[in-house]
């Protein structure tokens, strides 16, 4: 049996994230949460200062510093590892300057101009694939085509240019992105995450995966993302099942006492 998956435990600190938003933008409210992530189960603490999907409003670099500065300094005394969730390249700068152990990218660091300075850090570095390519999530019509072949090419382009400026490859982890990232269909998500050993397969690298309370679920289930916990932890499971290395998850709790079951019985992980 693989070593269970690492956790990473989302923290929200937006007006608008589509499940949570306003809840955390309070750095002492955040502070609690981050804690709780942890007592939960959570392995790493990923703080997002601005909203990806659909609806989500434009926020300025300058306002996400502002966010994270405001909480950074108390979150680096819980002593966790700590991810920077923004695809803004002068946010990724602060990040790396004030010591980040992580950075999630939903871009995939599509910019260039920061390739120099990823090169000389050593924080660990996701990955992302999604079929919009740069900003956020859009409900545009799916790419035509199979998604496994988007998303293949995507990483062989993307891991190249990484490596060619002197990123080193063991700093990378790969997520083939879910929901509306995928573009408006669910089927496309299922059929990701039906074959995520695909992506392990091909590359020989760490995936991460995030469904935790993700639009296709919704779809599925007919919930709204407040009760997509049942469906959420479904999906996590069915992931974990495929020897996946990292899940994001909004509530590490039920997983966690999920794969104390899990393995009892001696199933897969």
């Amino acid at each position: 049996m693989s070593a269970s998956p690492k956790l990473f435990g989302i923290v929200n600190i937006t007006t608008d994230s589509f499940s949570d938003g306003g809840c955390y933008l309070d750095p002492q409210a955040a502070l609690r949460h981050g804690k709780k992530l942890l007592a939960d189960g959570a392995d790493v603490l990923d703080i997002g200062p601005a909203s990806s999907h659909p609806d989500a409003c434009d926020v300025s670099p300058e306002t996400e510093i502002a966010r994270l500065e405001a909480v950074w300094p108390h979150f680096k005394k819980l002593g966790a590892p700590l991810s920077v969730d923004s695809f803004q390249p002068e946010t990724q700068h602060w990040a790396l300057a004030n010591g980040t152990d992580w950075l999630n990218d939903t871009n995939g660091f599509c910019d260039p101009t920061l390739y120099a300075e990823l090169a000389a850090s050593d924080c660990r570095l996701v990955v992302m694939h999604s079929v919009q390519a740069k900003g956020i999530a859009t409900r545009d019509a799916s790419l035509e085509g199979d998604i496994w072949t988007h998303i293949l090419r995507f990483f062989e382009a993307r891991l190249a240019a990484l490596e060619a400026a002197g990123i080193a490859r063991t700093r990378m982890v790969l997520d083939p992105g879910m929901g509306f990232f995928l573009g408006n269909q669910p089927e496309n998500s299922i059929a990701v995450l039906a074959d995520l050993e695909r992506l392990k397969r091909q590359f020989g690298l760490p995936v991460l995966v995030c469904v935790s309370r993700k639009s296709f679920l919704q779809v599925l289930a007919d919930v709204k993302a407040s009760d997509s916990l049942p469906a959420t932890l479904a999906a996590e499971l069915h992931a974990v099942g495929q020897g996946i290395d990292y899940i994001r998850t909004h509530e590490p709790a039920p997983l966690k006492q999920a794969l104390v079951v899990n393995r009892a019985f001696g199933v897969r992980e």
